[in-house]
């Protein structure tokens, strides 16, 4: 899996998320921990919920 980064992350790099992806899944993972366990998600639903952040809707 390809790992990215958000270019907003700060410079050191290792307070942040990072996010690969396939044809169907967004696979999410501390850039801390990157060999602890990750979660996965769907398209469908990242979609969402970067829109949301995007548009500041979340709580």
């Amino acid at each position: 899996m390809k790992w990215v980064k958000s270019s907003f992350s700060e410079a050191s790099g290792n307070n942040c998320v990072e996010i690969a992806q396939n044809k169907h899944l967004i696979a999410i993972r501390d850039s801390k921990n990157p060999k602890l366990p990750w979660a996965t998600v769907g398209r469908a639903a990242w979609s969402r919920f970067a829109h949301a952040v995007a548009e500041e809707r979340l709580p």
